[in-house]
């Protein structure tokens, strides 16, 4: 089994056990606001960093699927130098922007939360652990985006 096989099944196991935790989330918010009359103090935060990571890590692995939002009108009417020319193009420019945004913004995001001590209300635990998935599928993009830029160069 190749390197990228072996991440897509954890990325996509990730992403998938992170939504089922979403789901059952909210059900029990909605089960304890209007069945039980007690609102969960813990619920509404929670569902809000959970849909942050699966939201990310859903783009990274989308990313690798190839699945991600593309117009292809343009690349239609290209050769297939063109193509592989803009498939290059298009590579580096999203590994350069998951580097710079993703991996060194998140990277600073998620060390000035630590360095402040930053702790959410509800959950009392460092923000800097929700912010800690930016990176994270910084990497993981810029690890699709160069599979995708080596497949394109062996063909």
């Amino acid at each position: 089994m190749s390197h990228k096989k072996i991440i897509d099944k954890i990325l996509g196991w990730l992403v998938t056990i992170i939504m089922g935790i979403l789901v059952i989330n909210v059900l029990w918010q909605v089960a304890s606001r209007f069945i039980l009359g007690v609102p969960s103090s813990f619920t509404d935060e929670l569902a809000g960093y959970l849909l942050i990571w699966v939201g990310l890590l859903g783009a990274a692995y989308a990313t690798g699927q190839k699945q991600h939002l593309a117009i292809d009108l343009f690349s239609a009417k290209l050769s297939d130098k063109g193509k592989k020319l803009q498939t290059l193009f298009i590579n580096i420019i999203i590994a350069v922007f998951a580097l710079v945004v993703l991996v060194i913004g998140g990277g600073n995001l998620v060390f000035i939360t630590f360095y402040l001590g930053q702790i959410s209300s509800a959950l009392q635990i460092h923000v800097g652990y929700v912010y800690l998935v930016l990176p994270l599928s910084g990497l993981f993009i810029i690890y699709y985006s160069i599979v995708d830029v080596v497949v394109t160069t062996r063909n």
